[in-house]
């Protein structure tokens, strides 16, 4: 007859083989960090990020910075080990691969498709700019120039940008106040702003980029307040107007919206 000690001992056996199995295994996670930044009022790599034909433009102070995640390649195998060591660092996050990359392995699909997702957010967010500020999208010609990100989270900011340099606040000065302001969110041609996730993370690369003010989708406020950099103030927003008001009112000294 087994005693308790031994048949414990004997069930270990096989726990622990299990456990070291689990460690090596890979799991359908990826890990991310705090990406790069980029001013969609400025340029990239020598090109301006926005080009506006058929109507006048005027010239801007201040910087609207884009954020972004470097995540693990969605072929990348990520352990027990990584994803134990992800779970207890700030600058670094565990997310389901499935809630940053589509279905399928194939690293040039994914690419394929986070590329027609960044085109798709362009195109919707000149569409809403140009909506917001009553402009013929057939006489105005918007070129929207960041290759290298991919995905619809610039989505914001890029109409943002669009409205900086054709109208700024409306009344001769930038939408930006000279501020270093950052943000994310989709966008659709109605200029409805939506969720993005890994808010955590681009509020650190925002606060190290230097800016001061972080646009965020309400939606995703609580998300943006457990782990948000000192120094670094959250305005939600649901829309393209909301957001415009905003910074006026921030400009203004009216009172904005806070998380």
């Amino acid at each position: 007859m087994l005693t308790r000690p031994r048949l414990l001992a004997l069930c270990a056996v096989p726990l622990a083989a299990l456990l070291g199995v689990t460690a090596l295994a890979p799991l359908p996670f990826v890990l991310a960090q705090p990406g790069s930044t980029a001013d969609v009022l400025g340029a990239k790599d020598g090109k301006p990020v926005i080009t506006i034909s058929g109507a006048e433009t005027r010239r801007t102070e201040g910087q609207l910075r884009m954020v972004t995640i470097l995540a693990t390649g969605p072929s990348t195998d990520v352990d027990l080990g990584d994803v134990v060591d992800g779970w207890f660092r700030t600058d670094r996050a565990v997310m389901p691969k499935g809630a940053v990359y589509p279905e399928g392995d194939d690293d040039a699909e994914i690419e394929e498709y986070n590329a027609n997702e960044m085109r798709q957010s362009q195109n919707a967010a000149a569409a809403a700019a140009l909506d917001y500020l009553e402009l013929d999208p057939k006489r105005v010609k918007v070129d929207l120039e960041l290759a290298d990100v991919g995905g619809p989270s610039a989505g914001l900011l890029f109409s943002l940008g669009i409205v900086d340099k054709l109208d700024g606040d409306g009344a001769g000065g930038d939408l930006t106040g000279g501020r270093n302001i950052a943000g994310t969110g989709t966008i659709d041609a109605d200029g409805d702003v939506g969720a993005v996730g890994g808010v955590p993370l681009k509020t650190q690369a925002a606060k190290r980029d230097g800016a001061t003010v972080f646009l965020v989708p309400k939606a995703e406020c609580g998300e943006a307040q457990a782990e948000l950099p000192k120094g670094l103030r959250l305005i939600p927003v649901t829309d393209l107007k909301g957001a415009v008001g905003a910074l006026k009112a921030l400009d203004t000294g009216k009172p904005v919206p806070r998380c």
